[in-house]
């Protein structure tokens, strides 16, 4: 069942949801949990459809915000209420224009289901501190994607400097499986492990994720190898008896090698992201590891800040045509005035003061001449131990 309201109250969408219910012959809520999806109307229905999907294993009121910002729009509030669509649960689509898509918790707020956990998830653009955002204030846990477009080169140090309990990342979500694989793996008795190598397609946060957690758990040097992709494409660990291999170059059937094993096919598939909103719904409290993970993405980066990794370099935002080119051997304080934007004023002086200058600069070049001719070259041995310690 399907009701539209269009220039709407929280109050009335309350009202359809009931009334749907009833229609339905089923009355009582039966959901465990409120999600609520920040996004546009670009990717407001791949978001949905995810969603929907997660929700036949946690029924779920999904609460579907779009905004449309702008002072020149008059605010309003259109909703689609939707019951029985997916078969389980609810979903509602917000769609707030003008002013009002700058104040969305106050719509939201009512239509939460009371003494339900609430997950908000940003599939696209996030803001920069979950935590403190107005809806993600409202929420038991905050999801978002590294991986979702606009991509940052800085994303996982902002997310480790805006990191509160009960946040998490799809990027994350993804190495679960290449996490418990290793797991396995490193179930078996190995002597000492000396290293470990990461391959993955440039960008690629999950990889950095993961070589991030090696590098945290097994306290050794993590090597970064770009790849053709798709995704991860293969994990190294070097040990005393051999190398531990997983290796997985179309996205789908990985082969798993261990020293003194024989060689096995494990399915390796690339996940949806139904497959990964449903993980994240299934335990809502704080992620300890990730939080440890991003610990040491803050450390590597305070520690070797321009160490290799996945993540992509950050582009200059300044065009060039507004970059003066400095010339060599320009006075220091003329150098220093254009990197701010400003060159000093130029000191006049009179035609009698110049030429007095020039001839003073003039014998002084020719004493330094003569000087410099009339001291002895330094022996070849003298000038090389010299150089050595340069």
């Amino acid at each position: 069942m399907m009701i539209d309201l269009t220039d709407t109250k929280s109050s009335k969408i309350n009202a359809a949801l009931v009334e749907a219910r009833r229609g339905m012959g089923s009355p009582t809520l039966g959901m465990v949990l409120t999600l609520v999806i920040v996004t546009d109307e670009a990717n407001q229905y791949d978001a949905m459809k995810a969603a929907s999907t997660a929700a036949r294993e946690h029924p779920s009121r999904i609460l579907v915000v779009i905004g449309r910002p702008g002072a020149e729009i008059a605010p309003r509030l259109d909703a689609e209420v939707r019951v029985g669509d997916s078969g389980v649960g609810e979903t509602v689509l917000l769609r707030m224009h003008g002013e009002l898509a700058d104040h969305a918790e106050s719509v939201v707020l009512p239509l939460l289901l009371p003494d339900a956990p609430v997950v908000v998830w940003w599939p696209g653009r996030a803001p920069e501190v979950p935590s403190k955002d107005l809806l993600g204030a409202l929420a038991t846990r905050r999801v978002t994607d590294a991986a979702a477009p606009p991509r940052r080169a800085d994303v996982l140090r902002l997310r480790a400097s805006a990191y509160t309990p009960g946040d998490t990342d799809l990027a994350w979500t993804r190495t679960t499986p290449w996490r418990s694989l290793l797991a396995a793996a490193l179930d078996q008795k190995y002597n000492r492990i000396l290293g470990a190598k990461v391959g993955a397609k440039a960008g690629n946060p999950s990889a950095e994720l993961l070589a991030l957690w090696l590098t945290d758990r097994l306290e050794v040097d993590v090597e970064r190898v770009e790849t053709g992709g798709p995704g991860i494409t293969s994990v190294t660990l070097v040990t005393e008896d051999g190398e531990i291999v997983i290796d997985r170059p179309d996205g789908m059937m990985a082969s798993l090698s261990s020293p003194g094993q024989p060689d096995r096919v494990v399915a390796l598939k690339r996940r949806e992201a139904s497959d990964l909103v449903a993980e994240e719904l299934r335990r809502l409290d704080p992620d300890d590891v990730y939080a440890a993970t991003l610990a040491r993405a803050a450390l590597e980066a305070a520690r070797v800040p321009s160490a290799a990794s996945f993540t992509e370099s950050p582009v200059s935002q300044t065009p060039v045509q507004d970059v003066e080119r400095v010339e060599e051997g320009e006075p220091p304080l003329r150098r220093a005035a254009k990197e701010v934007g400003t060159a000093p004023p130029l000191k006049r002086t009179s035609g009698a003061a110049a030429g007095k200058r020039v001839a003073t600069r003039k014998a002084v070049d020719q004493g330094e001449g003569k000087a410099a001719a009339a001291k002895p070259a330094a022996p070849r041995a003298a000038r090389k131990k010299k150089g050595d310690g340069a």
